[in-house]
């Protein structure tokens, strides 16, 4: 009888075990969970979310992909990234993972005049859709605070940003915020974006570091296309709390929301 409680131990251990390996091997080859740390995507994504990286969108960089199976440089592409995606990548300068809007594909040229888009010398047009609300306090396990459009807002007031509804080349439709036409990357030079790279933006537009911003200046400046890590697509799970375990903070209608 000791026997055989042993051998069901055992074969439990190893049911366990390979379930772990599977779980593992699943995450990495896959999906990849993150978490939105700031507010630099909103409204589209709020400081909270959890979703997963679909990391097979874009096929295997070596950024991206597992042990052998990765090249040694560059991207094996299983479909081109798309302009409107919403991406997460490893930022080439200081290796953390960023998740922005791709604005910019090879060869493109980008410039913002007076907060408007243009790509290619063409204006990508904005549809006003009203006014975007929360309270100003800290937000996140980094305590920021929003930035608003009336302010000064005092802790606990209405922050406000203008809304859009922005339009890519090729039909992508987006939400934009903006807090105020005096930052300056409201209006920046033409950037031309090199062969193998693209550029990003974040739809919270003055709340952003972004490819407007070298990255000797700490920003995200052109990146290469072997540090894609995959396609944001849908949120699981968003929290307003700190921590996950205070439920009254949970955001049930982002719940599995899908990301536009």
């Amino acid at each position: 009888m000791a026997e055989k409680k042993e051998d069901g131990l055992w074969e439990n251990v190893k049911t366990i075990f390979w379930a772990l390996i599977i779980a593992g091997l699943f995450r990495t080859l896959f999906f990849q969970p993150f978490w939105i740390p700031t507010g630099s995507m909103k409204d589209t994504l709020l400081i909270g979310d959890f979703l997963f990286v679909n990391k097979m969108a874009y096929g295997y960089s070596r950024h991206s992909c597992p042990f052998s199976m990765c090249p040694i440089s560059g991207r094996i592409f299983a479909s081109e990234p798309e302009r409107g995606d919403v991406v997460v990548f490893r930022h080439p300068v200081l290796n953390t993972d960023y998740v922005k809007r791709l604005i910019g594909l090879p060869g493109d040229k980008i410039q913002m005049k007076d907060g408007v888009l243009y790509i290619n010398g063409e204006a990508a047009p904005q549809e006003p859709t009203g006014i975007f609300e929360e309270i100003k306090a800290p937000q996140g396990r980094f305590g920021t605070v929003p930035r608003c459009s009336n302010d000064p807002v005092g802790q606990g007031g209405v922050c406000e940003k203008e809304r859009f509804i922005e339009t890519l080349p090729g039909g992508v439709e987006h939400a934009v915020l903006n807090a105020t036409m005096r930052n300056g990357t409201d209006n920046t030079r033409v950037f031309t974006v090199p062969e193998g790279h693209y550029f990003f933006m974040g739809d919270n537009r003055d709340n952003s570091t972004d490819s407007r911003v070298a990255q000797q200046a700490g920003g995200v400046g052109m990146v290469p296309a072997e540090y894609l890590l995959g396609r944001a697509d849908r949120v699981i799970f968003s929290s307003a709390g700190k921590r996950l375990v205070y439920f009254w903070t949970w955001r049930g209608d982002r719940f599995f929301e899908a990301i536009e």
